[in-house]
Formats: C-alpha cells, structure tokens, sequence
C-alpha cells in the first residue's frame, strides 16, 4: 500500500486527539497501518525538546523557539516520520510546519516565508498528502483546555488571547491558499460529524470505499 501522510491542525482545545484517535480506529479497521505522532515530541529527542519549548520556565527568545521546533522536526521526520510512509503506513501527526508559521512566524512576528523556509530546510521538503485544519472559536477552544486541565497551560496556551486569535486567522489564510491540500472543519460540531467531513476526505487518500 502507499503510505500517506496526513497531519492535523487547529488551535488549543479544537479537538485534534478526540479526532486522531476516531481517524486511526478506522484506518486500523480498513485494514491500514497508522503511526500517530506529533511534533514537538514524536521521538525520544523530541520529547526533550518539547519539555523546553513547551514547559521550561523562564523566556525562550522566540528565535530560540523557532529553531528549537525546527530541530525537532528534522529528527522526526528523518528518523520517524519518512521511515513509516516509506513502509506504507499511515502517518498521522498532529501538528507540522503550518503550526510553526501560525505561531512563530505570524503570532510571534517572525515572518510567515522565513519560518517555512526553515522548516520546509528542516524537514528536506517533506509535505503532508492532507491536512485537516479543526476550526474553532478561540474561547470555546480555551474553555474546553481549561475544563480539561484546570488552569494548567503551557508556554504557548498561557499567551493572551489576541495572539490564538492571530493564529487561528493565520490558519484560515493558509488553508484558503491551499485548498487542494487543507480540509477545514468546524470543530464547534459534535464530533461524529467532524469524524464523519474527516473520513469523507481521507478515505479516497488511502484507497478505502465504503457503501
């Protein structure tokens, strides 16, 4: 079989786990091999990585943080991610170089192009076969992280709403500049249907026909 790769995309609380987890169920019923992951975090260097990133105390100059998921991602996909689409599995990550442009190079100001040029550099151009954006609602999203977590946020949920309302616009404007390659879902949906607009565009990805 051909392996794809597919990531998910979507601000704090969208629902990319509860999705994950309904999309690999389904994929491992039809008979595919799924290898979920994420970034940062997805190999063992990851981890450590994003225990910086993510959870060190203190400022990380923002330069500093965009090299830090850069790094990340080139270990990953060399080391995790082409592997497992070379075999033929199914590669489903939740978050890739768009979530480095919303957040480092758009909300943090860094610039959208110089962030891509690095990340696409770090990743040797490796680009998803789709990507599905989870749309939400910037306080619903954060009510939902709250209700889950309590008040526990990590470096990047704890900044001010403005800026995830910056990252969701940017989100939007790259998925409208890419429409053969995002699928936008409304995450405010139950998520049975969210499943449902999810497998309607990935099944023809992986070959799968249902009556």
């Amino acid at each position: 079989m051909t392996g794809r790769f597919i990531t998910l995309e979507g601000g704090d609380g969208a629902g990319k786990t509860t999705q994950a987890e309904l999309l690999t169920a389904w994929l491992e019923a039809h008979g595919r091999t799924v290898v979920r992951t994420r970034e940062p975090g997805g190999t063992e260097l990851g981890t450590r990585i994003r225990e910086i990133v993510l959870h060190e105390r203190g400022h990380v100059a923002p330069r500093a943080e965009a090299l830090l998921y850069a790094a990340d991602r080139a270990h990953h996909v060399e080391t995790l991610v082409r592997p497992a689409v070379a075999r033929g599995d199914v590669v489903l990550q939740d978050r890739y170089i768009d979530s480095s442009v919303a957040y480092q190079g758009i909300a943090r100001g860094l610039g959208a192009e110089q962030i891509r040029s690095v990340s696409d550099w770090a990743a040797d151009g490796l680009t998803p076969d789709r990507t599905i954006l989870l749309d939400l609602d910037v306080t619903v999203g954060r009510a939902r992280v709250a209700a889950a977590r309590g008040d526990t946020f990590d470096r990047l949920e704890s900044e001010a709403e403005a800026f995830h309302e910056t990252v969701r616009r940017a989100f939007l404007e790259m998925a409208a500049a890419e429409p053969e390659r995002f699928l936008v879902v409304d995450a405010s949906a139950p998520a049975a249907d969210v499943q449902r607009a999810i497998r309607a565009a990935v099944a023809p990805l992986v070959g799968i026909v249902e009556g």
